[in-house]
């Protein structure tokens, strides 16, 4: 599993603002992949326009697809499909990869699916999905179990997107997996928030703080 020697992935979001300047020092700053990845306004074009400007590098190039249609293969290292285990529309458990599946070809070689737990209501995400994120510590750590155990999935990620999660909730999701890496995601905008959260998770995905503080506070999550 390549990606569990990873500490920091930056997520990249084609429907914000990005530069060839910005992505080589995103490149530069020691983060150990980039995820090109979002929720609103996804669209084949600027997906293609930000692997564009990481083509002449060798850092690792995950696309983390929204939808079925804004899948390519092109440029990109591996396809990183999640599936929203607290979703209460089934679409986003299964539904739009089953449309996938049915209608695309898919090279499966390039793809690792993860297990999402969704755990902030006013989220794109949290929104478009119909995420139950009332969840206990237990029942997030039960999802996260059941994730690994029975579907089998190789990464766990829990998602706060737009705000810092609760440490014990992590934890508590981390501490019930063997093998499955978890990755957690959602409000890191400091060194101290990176630090704290990455004694809770495997990795950290930082994005938001690049585009709504600048680099200079980006860099600060890079352990």
């Amino acid at each position: 599993m390549f990606w569990s020697k990873w500490k920091h992935i930056t997520k990249l979001d084609p429907d914000r603002p990005n530069d060839r300047n910005l992505i080589a020092k995103v490149v530069g700053s020691g983060t150990d992949a980039v995820m090109i990845s979002g929720t609103q306004r996804i669209t084949d074009k600027n997906i293609k326009s930000l692997v564009g400007m990481l083509a002449d590098y060798d850092l690792p190039r995950i696309l983390e697809p929204a939808t079925p249609d804004c899948i390519s293969y092109d440029g990109v290292d591996h396809v990183f499909v999640p599936s929203v285990m607290n979703a209460s529309d089934p679409a986003f458990v299964v539904g739009k990869h089953k449309e996938w599946v049915q209608h695309y070809d898919i090279r499966w070689d390039m793809v690792v699916p993860e297990a999402y737990i969704v755990l902030n209501p006013d989220s794109a995400v949290g929104r478009l999905t119909r995420a139950n994120t009332e969840l206990s510590a237990d029942e997030v750590a039960s999802y996260a179990l059941c994730s690994e155990k029975y579907f089998k999935f190789p990464i766990i990620y829990v998602e706060y997107s737009g705000t810092y999660g609760d440490p014990k909730i992590v934890s508590a999701a981390h501490d019930r997996l063997d093998e499955a890496v978890l990755f957690y995601g959602g409000g890191i905008t400091d060194r101290e928030g990176a630090l704290e959260m990455l004694g809770c998770a495997d990795t950290i995905v930082v994005g938001n703080v690049l585009y709504d503080k600048g680099f200079d506070s980006f860099l600060e999550t890079v352990p």
